[in-house]
C-alpha cells in the first residue's frame, strides 16, 4: 500500500489516481503551421515599391515659432509657407489659400480646417495636425512638429478622405475605395529612426451598416 501511494504522488495524472477535479489531457495538440516561402527561385527586387510619399518630410521656412510653441502660429501661416515652398506640389489649393485672410479676413471658402495638437513624435510636445481641402473632394492631411529650431513637416497624405481619427499616438486615414461597400483605413504612427510619420498598417476593410459614431476631440481653433 505505501508503494501504490508514493506512485499515485509522483503521477497524479494516471488514470485512477487523481480525483474528479484533475487535469485531463486535451488530445494531440495541432501541429505549428509557419509562413511557407513561396517561388524560392525568384530573385531580390531591384527598386523599391511605389509608395505615397511614405516617410518624406520638408523644413519650413520662414516661419516663427515663439518659444518652439506650435499652439503660437497661426497654421494657416504654416500651410501658406508650405504652398509656397512647392507651389506645383500645391497648385489645387494655391488660389483658395486667398480666403484664409493675410492680408483680409477669413472667410468660410478657407481650405484650411481648424488645428488639432497631439504629442504624436513622444518628445513630450504637441505637434500640429491640419487638413487643407483640395478640389474633388481630396484632402490633404498633414502633421508638423518642431524641433532642434527647426518647424518640420512630418506627415503629408492626400485621398479622398471619408474622416480622419487620432488613436492614441496615430493617425487614422479612412478613405473611399474602388469597391462598392469598402474602405482603406490606413493608420499613421511616428517612426523614431526615420523621423516621419509612416503609414504602419494600410488595410481594405469590409464597412457594415451604418452606426453611432463615436465622439470626435475639438479642435482648438486659432
Amino acid at each position: 500500500m505505501a508503494a501504490a501511494a508514493v506512485v499515485c504522488a509522483a503521477a497524479p495524472l494516471l488514470a485512477g489516481c487523481g480525483d474528479a477535479g484533475g487535469l485531463r489531457s486535451a488530445g494531440p495538440t495541432p501541429t505549428a503551421v509557419g509562413p511557407e516561402r513561396l517561388w524560392p527561385s525568384l530573385p531580390p527586387a531591384t527598386r523599391a515599391a511605389d509608395d505615397y510619399g511614405a516617410g518624406e518630410t520638408a523644413v519650413i521656412k520662414g516661419v516663427d515659432v515663439p518659444g518652439g510653441k506650435l499652439r503660437k502660429v497661426d497654421p494657416v501661416t504654416i500651410v501658406r509657407a508650405r504652398v509656397t515652398s512647392d507651389p506645383q506640389d500645391y497648385k489645387d489649393v494655391v488660389d483658395a489659400l486667398a480666403d484664409c485672410g493675410d492680408p483680409g479676413p477669413r472667410t468660410a471658402g478657407c481650405p484650411v480646417l481648424d488645428a488639432y495638437y497631439r504629442d504624436l513624435s513622444g518628445d513630450g510636445a504637441d505637434d500640429l495636425l491640419v487638413a487643407v481641402r483640395a478640389p474633388k473632394r481630396q484632402l490633404y492631411t498633414q502633421v508638423y512638429t518642431y524641433t532642434g529650431g527647426k518647424l518640420i513637416q512630418i506627415m503629408d497624405d492626400k485621398d479622398a478622405v471619408i474622416n480622419v481619427q487620432l488613436a492614441g499616438r496615430s493617425v487614422v486615414v479612412r478613405s473611399a475605395a474602388d469597391l462598392p461597400g469598402y474602405e482603406y483605413r490606413t493608420s499613421w504612427s511616428y517612426d523614431p529612426h526615420q523621423k516621419a510619420m509612416l503609414p504602419a498598417r494600410d488595410e481594405i476593410i469590409r464597412t457594415g451598416a451604418p452606426s453611432t459614431p463615436a465622439p470626435s476631440p475639438s479642435p482648438s481653433r486659432s
